[in-house]
């Protein structure tokens, strides 16, 4: 039988410049060199070499392997390691440098949030477009417009330009867009990384929905639990090459988390990564009680801090930062924000460079690698930066601190391994 997706030798590099002065060339610039190198090449002269150095970049090399139909394939690696490429390529957004794929059948892709959509249409104008793109006769796509809209939640503001919409809402419908318009190839990349809980319960449903009707799947996720209980079959990738890729999904994510190499403590911005208008992030860090940046594992039961350093352009009152604590397999266990307690007791922000602190509650996480991420955003769904979108993260390694019972020296069953105080009451009269 024709395999859903057929992928020989793909490759895909890049040349990066090294000059500081560099800029990217106007079609003035490019057809002008072009002029001249013709020129030169009339006259008998050689041609000019470019004068600042550049290196060869292979993002993707030499990726095989065949899907076949009604498969999910869930992607995952580190950052950099070439997965967004590979979805990239099979969406035809980039052509391959090397190698060549096979689609068999109609493919959908969502790849970024709002890609495909037009901000200046409304939600139905854009779910009709996005239709046609997919090559849907309006008649069908008409037919599944109520079951979209609902699905996405946005049946109020679906007349309303989407300029307007939140980043959340955005997602929502493009998800819904591309789940429900049936085709055969849906292409994800971290569907997981926004939206509140109950959208993502949704869409662990609908791609296990589509899945069973036949559907391919193939998504990116860093959200192990979920490529666990959706895929099928996983694909590992490190450095842009296969490193593993079996059915045996929980042996690919154990090959993965085994080899994710020293955990980072700290995140400093080199320049103006995930900045936006009203925030900048500057730092992110692990530290102990003296304040000093935490290199080592630490007991379950000693005091770690986690440190926000953030340059805060125009201080907004619903401004709201903290950080997200995530297991090894992805799954989120808790988040925390700075204005958790009762409003007075807030940590008063100010435009200008702030720290703030924040302690891990004690004795609450098991033995085991965290993953902790910075969040920032504003209370109408805004986001500098999202807990599961990639942004900067450092790791937290547990190890010992269980208390004084004899019972229990190690890691405990379950995510979390919280010490509760038991005591004795007295037994109703029977």
């Amino acid at each position: 039988m024709t395999a859903a997706i057929s992928v020989r030798g793909l490759s895909k590099h890049y040349f990066l410049r090294h000059d500081s002065d560099w800029v990217s060339p106007t079609l003035r610039d490019v057809l002008s060199r072009q002029l001249r190198r013709a020129a030169r090449s009339l006259a008998g002269r050689p041609a000019q070499t470019p004068s600042a150095p550049s290196e060869e970049f292979w993002a993707l090399r030499d990726v095989s392997f065949d899907l076949a139909h009604g498969a999910r394939l869930g992607v995952i690696g580190r950052n950099g390691a070439g997965k967004s490429t590979l979805l990239k390529l099979l969406s035809r957004i980039t052509e391959p440098t090397e190698g060549g794929f096979e689609l068999n059948g109609r493919a959908a892709s969502l790849l970024d949030v709002g890609t495909g959509f037009h901000p200046e249409l409304s939600g139905r104008e854009n779910v009709f477009l996005n239709g046609a793109i997919l090559g849907m006769s309006r008649q069908q796509i008409a037919r599944r417009f109520d079951e979209i809209v609902a699905f996405a939640g946005v049946e109020r503001f679906v007349d309303t330009p989407l300029k307007h919409y939140s980043s959340g809402m955005y997602v929502r419908l493009a998800f819904s867009v591309a789940a429900h318009l049936e085709p055969d190839i849906l292409i994800l990349d971290e569907v997981f990384a926004v939206g509140d809980a109950d959208f993502q319960s949704k869409c662990v449903g609908k791609m296990n929905d589509l899945g069973r009707e036949g559907r391919t799947l193939v998504f990116v996720s860093h959200n192990l639990g979920a490529v666990e209980q959706l895929c099928t079959e996983a694909l590992l990738l490190d450095g842009g090459r296969v490193a593993a890729h079996s059915r045996d999904v929980a042996g690919v994510v154990h090959t993965y988390l085994s080899r994710a190499g020293a955990a980072a403590v700290e995140w400093r911005n080199a320049g103006a990564e995930f900045a936006v208008d009203w925030f900048t992030p500057l730092r992110f860090a692990l530290a102990d009680a003296d304040g000093a940046t935490l290199r080592r594992t630490a007991r379950r039961d000693e005091p770690v801090f986690v440190e926000i350093e953030a340059e805060i352009a125009d201080y907004d009152p619903q401004l709201r930062v903290g950080y997200a604590v995530y297991a090894e397999t992805g799954e989120l266990l808790y988040w925390s924000e700075h204005t958790d307690g009762a409003a007075h007791e807030w940590p008063r922000l100010s435009a200008g460079r702030n720290l703030l602190r924040a302690e891990l509650p004690r004795a609450l996480l098991n033995e085991g690698s965290y993953r902790i991420s910075l969040l920032a955003g504003l209370d109408e769904g805004d986001w500098a930066v999202h807990p599961g979108a990639g942004g900067p993260s450092v790791t937290l390694d547990v190890h010992g601190g269980f208390g004084d019972s004899p019972r229990w020296t190690g890691r405990r069953p379950g995510l979390i391994a919280p010490l509760a105080r038991w005591t004795r009451a007295a037994a109703a009269a029977c």
